[in-house]
């Protein structure tokens, strides 16, 4: 069997942090792993499979004789260090914002379009983390009765915005049990006890680009033809993101079928037993790498509609997990190679 040598860029951030993780969990066949970091951070040991790994300067050389680096260094660094890893033989999975929108870099979801990387050009792009929980959950209705409209509103935890935001959500609920002062430094607004329709910048049809990240992704990877509109919100909620689903069909469905269906499918867990209180939740999604959903019922209101709840830890699926199980399709389709322009 092949073995390769992995990189993961930004190693030592929340997102980074979690790639570690799920890469020593994983039996992807890694000969080499290799960290990198900002400068400050360059010198650092860190411990991975027994190991004792010094992080390194992410820069242009430190890529060379790696197979496939995994990126969470944010938008600036992957549009300054992928080209050049892709130069020098490396394939990038890249999960910031910055070839997301790319007319040939494609946007992967290994459950919803791995053939999406048959034809890629050194540099993969993992989805918005809203959009990959949402579109694991709806890859399976949509082949079976195929999805004319969602509705989706999203109830975003903190760590979305990095550990900052979680470091406030904490102070100021410490703050808020003492009397003492809450301190807005990270959102626009106090974040704990309360709830914020606002992530990302707003854009100028009134939506946040967060919402339209969803809108625009959906597009991409599942179906340009589905019509899409979000509501993204953000809560006083340290780690897993839930969304409300509201999917209407072309074809007419029968709710358990789709209960079935949605049993069956990869990387989805069903809870939904509302008479026992058995539903998805935030709380015990943490640290678990499924999509799970829940509070299955009709819309009543009009014909072929259901309603979804949907959660996932959205620091595993939501970014690491979707982006080494990637890396582990590239492998497994013999693409961990650059191909020649």
């Amino acid at each position: 069997m092949s073995t390769y040598t992995l990189a993961v860029v930004g190693a030592l951030g929340n997102v980074g942090t979690e790639m570690r993780k799920t890469l020593e969990r994983s039996d992807l066949p890694i000969e080499k792993l290799v960290l990198m970091d900002v400068p400050e951070n360059a010198g650092k040991i860190v411990e991975w499979k027994g190991q004792s790994i010094t992080v390194v300067t992410a820069e242009a050389d430190a890529f060379e004789g790696v197979d496939i680096a995994l990126f969470s260094a944010g938008e600036a660094a992957a549009l300054e260090l992928a080209p050049e890893a892709v130069k020098r033989g490396c394939v990038c999975v890249d999960n910031s914002t910055a070839f997301r929108g790319s007319d040939v870099d494609p946007l992967v979801i290994p459950e919803v379009n791995p053939e999406a990387l048959d034809n890629h050009r050194g540099i993969i792009a993992n989805p918005n983390c809203s959009t990959i929980q949402m579109l694991v959950a709806l890859k399976p209705i949509h082949d079976a009765y195929k999805i004319k409209r969602v509705v989706v509103s999203t109830y975003q935890a903190v760590s979305g915005s990095g550990q900052a935001a979680v470091d406030e959500l904490h102070q100021q609920t410490r703050a808020f049990a003492e009397g003492g002062e809450l301190k807005v430094n990270v959102y626009p607004h106090q974040i704990a006890f309360n709830a914020l329709p606002h992530i990302d910048v707003f854009e100028a049809n009134g939506y946040t680009k967060e919402e339209m990240k969803m809108i625009n992704e959906t597009h991409k990877i599942l179906d340009p033809a589905i019509g899409v509109t979000a509501t993204t919100v953000r809560m006083p909620v340290v780690n897993g993101h839930s969304e409300s689903l509201n999917i209407e069909t072309e074809k007419p469905f029968d709710l358990s079928a789709v209960r079935e269906l949605m049993a069956k499918a990869p990387g989805v867990v069903v809870e939904d037993d509302p008479a026992n209180n058995v539903y998805p939740m935030a709380l015990t999604a943490t640290g678990k790498d499924p999509v799970y959903v829940g509070r299955l019922r009709i819309d009543e209101s009009q014909p072929n509609t259901m309603n979804m709840w949907c959660v996932s830890d959205n620091l595993l699926k939501g970014a690491a997990l979707n982006t080494v199980q990637i890396a582990g399709e590239l492998i497994a389709r013999g693409l961990v190679k650059v191909p020649v322009a």
